[in-house]
């Protein structure tokens, strides 16, 4: 039995920031360790390592996850003050776009069925599966990498 992947949550500290990561929501754009590589390096376990970089920089490059599984907050204010992730519903119509070799990302507010018929509710990125290969279906996990994906 495989492990269900939108349970899963890991956290990093540096004492002053905590970085999450929600694998179900990442969709291997790289832009963590080609951005910020002493923090973010997929060829280490644990692959973040915090104290890899002072807080202000972590959070500008958490800030670059397109799909928001990183996240972060800083400790003096708690959980509850998660930054890039669906705190909030946004406002706005909803905005498809085809990722070059990617993805198709959403924005917006939307409602996923699922093929057990429950209902799963996003109000921020979604980027679903293109090329077909996702382990997670149907949202991407980055498979197209791998897949060589053109599209």
């Amino acid at each position: 039995m495989s492990a269900d992947l939108s349970r899963i949550t890991k956290k990093y500290t540096n004492g002053e920031v905590t970085i999450v990561w929600k694998p179900s929501r990442c969709i291997h754009s790289k832009n963590c360790f080609n951005g910020l590589p002493a923090v973010f390096d997929p060829t280490k376990r644990p692959w973040i390592d915090a104290k890899g970089s002072d807080t202000s920089h972590i959070i500008e490059q958490v800030k670059q996850c397109p799909s928001a599984a990183l996240s972060y907050y800083l400790n003096s204010e708690g959980e509850k003050t998660e930054v890039n992730t669906p705190n909030e519903t946004i406002q706005t119509e909803t905005v498809i776009e085809a990722k070059p070799n990617g993805p198709l990302f959403v924005y917006g507010n939307i409602s996923i069925k699922k093929e057990n018929g429950t209902v799963e509710k996003r109000s921020d990125l979604t980027a679903f599966c293109r090329c077909g290969n996702s382990g997670n279906k149907p949202f991407c996990d980055g498979s197209h990498l791998k897949a060589e994906f053109r599209g």
